[in-house]
């Protein structure tokens, strides 16, 4: 298992507070995600706009089947959102019965206190994974009295100005490997399709019988494999991160396609523009390698981390294919940051994919976004 350190893109200053509170409240972090596209109002599916309070995006779904007489499996939607905050997302059924539809609509659904329906409507196609436009954040951060607030808005300006202009780097958070990484290393295990001591490390972790086998678990744990290595191969590249290489495969962010930059000179000012960003592995059998020294940062993971191209096609991982991530991603607007009788209040937008706790580390650090709550 690759364990190393994440490299900050912005320098670290001497005035940020040692106590910065994040997530304290529910209230503090506050995600709507923003679609892909909109529902068209007719179909036979159902599309459920949600809000949910501290409760994970697979309970959500798990709480709304059980209301309508569905089974979860068959319920769709665009991504996970954290569980730890208040998040508005879309849901979907097919076929649900009238009047269920109807207390649906009227807010008489039994969900408990965590989940509400704001909003139904039709579309004539499931939600799936990745129909997602990207999501809005207005994060409160905290800081004890007035001299460390006032010191936290200015290193939040000053960090949320530089991702601005030169972008995020595209790391996965720590949310996606799971408690002292154990999603990746059971990832591992499937990738080199040690699947013993796969059953054995998820049955130490609380995973037993069907669950362990759940094929959406297990191709998470693989994912989250695929991310740990993916941020090894960022971290090298973070002090060059906005500037494009020879032999760069560059990701354009208007509609995900990679093309090859055999001079780099050439697409720098698009880059520069973020227009375009150099990209990375997410390693599988039809990877497609760049040249040059990027090439030989994804060659130097890959050979460290004990596994080949050739494993991640195994049954056992879900037959990943391989793709380009970018390594970095543009806030989707100008941030905005404000005083607030809590601390200070933080509002941006990532691309799908991205992570919010990314930006925050920037600003607070590792130590106050490892100690947040999930």
């Amino acid at each position: 298992m690759i364990a190393i350190p994440l490299p900050f893109l912005t320098a670290r200053s001497a005035q940020t507070p040692l106590c910065v509170g994040v997530k304290t409240q529910p209230e503090d972090f506050v995600v709507e995600e923003l679609p892909l596209y909109e529902p068209s109002g007719s179909g036979t599916h159902l599309w459920f706009w949600i809000e949910k309070r501290n409760l994970s995006t697979f309970d959500a779904l798990r709480k709304l089947a059980q209301a309508l007489k569905k089974r979860p499996a068959d319920g769709g939607s665009a991504g996970l959102k954290d569980t730890k905050g208040v998040t508005r997302q879309w849901l979907t059924f097919e076929h649900v019965a009238p009047d269920l539809e109807r207390a649906a609509s009227d807010g008489k659904l039994d969900l408990g206190d965590q989940l509400r329906v704001l909003r139904v409507t039709r579309h004539a196609n499931k939600l799936k994974r990745g129909h997602a436009g990207g999501n809005r954040f207005e994060i409160v951060l905290r800081a004890e009295g007035p001299e460390a607030t006032a010191n936290l808005r200015a290193e939040a300006e000053r960090v949320l100005h530089e991702l601005h202009r030169r972008g995020v780097p595209n790391y996965f958070g720590p949310q996606r490997f799971g408690r002292d990484g154990q999603n990746a290393h059971l990832g591992r295990l499937l990738v080199r399709g040690e699947t013993d001591a796969y059953a054995e490390a998820a049955q130490a972790g609380g995973l037993r019988g069907p669950r362990a086998r759940d094929k959406k678990l297990m191709n998470l744990f693989v994912n989250a494999f695929q991310a740990e290595l993916f941020n090894a191969a960022l971290a090298r590249r973070i002090p060059e991160i906005d500037a494009l290489w020879d032999g760069d495969l560059a990701f354009l962010h208007r509609n995900g396609a990679v093309f090859a930059v055999p001079q780099a000179a050439a697409e720098q000012p698009r880059c520069a523009a973020l227009e375009i960003s150099p990209s990375g592995p997410l390693f599988g059998p039809k990877l497609l390698f760049p040249a040059g020294k990027q090439e030989a940062i994804e060659r130097a993971v890959l050979a460290e981390s004990g596994v080949t191209l050739e494993d991640f096609g195994r049954p056992e991982a879900g037959r990943q294919p391989g793709a380009r991530r970018p390594l970095r991603v543009p806030l989707l607007d100008a941030p905005r940051i404000e005083s607030a009788p809590e601390g200070v209040r933080l509002a941006f937008a990532l691309p799908a994919g991205s992570y919010a706790t990314v930006v925050l580390r920037e600003i607070v650090g590792d130590a106050a976004v490892s100690g947040a709550p999930e």
